[in-house]
């Protein structure tokens, strides 16, 4: 008989435990309780209001090209080695200040475009780029 007694509590439950799911959920309920007051009681900071418009406009680009004899071109005017700087330095003081892009000719000895660069850095220019074509290796 002791047999028969045990046989018939080993059935399988069919059925999920729900009252621990329920414990959890009751808990995590009062931590929110408690929590969310706590978040909402910030310290109020009343900001500062700023446009959304923007203040200047954008510089412009300012193209310095040195041709194969070594003479300077800025822009699409040739302009004498000794007066670049000068010209650079008025391009300078613009505001908002251009953006100098320096184009040296392949064949031009490295000299003419260290020059270029030299009378740009002496003009107080901050932006300077050089241009090369990308191509076949």
């Amino acid at each position: 008989m002791a047999f028969e007694a045990q046989e018939d509590q080993d059935e399988v439950m069919n059925e999920i435990n729900m009252t621990p799911l329920v414990d959890v959920m009751l808990v995590l309920l009062i931590i929110f309780i408690i929590t969310i007051p706590v978040v909402q009681h910030a310290v109020k900071v009343e900001l500062p209001r700023a446009s959304s418009t923007r203040d200047k406009t954008p510089p412009d680009n300012l193209q310095l090209a040195v041709d194969a004899q070594g003479q300077f071109f800025l822009g699409k005017q040739a302009i004498a080695a000794d007066a670049l700087e000068d010209a650079l330095r008025e391009q300078a003081a613009k505001d908002p200040q251009p953006q100098l892009y320096i184009r040296g000719d392949k064949k031009v000895p490295y000299e003419h475009v260290a020059q270029a660069m030299t009378a740009a850095q002496r003009s107080g220019l901050t932006k300077i780029g050089f241009v090369t074509e990308g191509g076949k290796r």
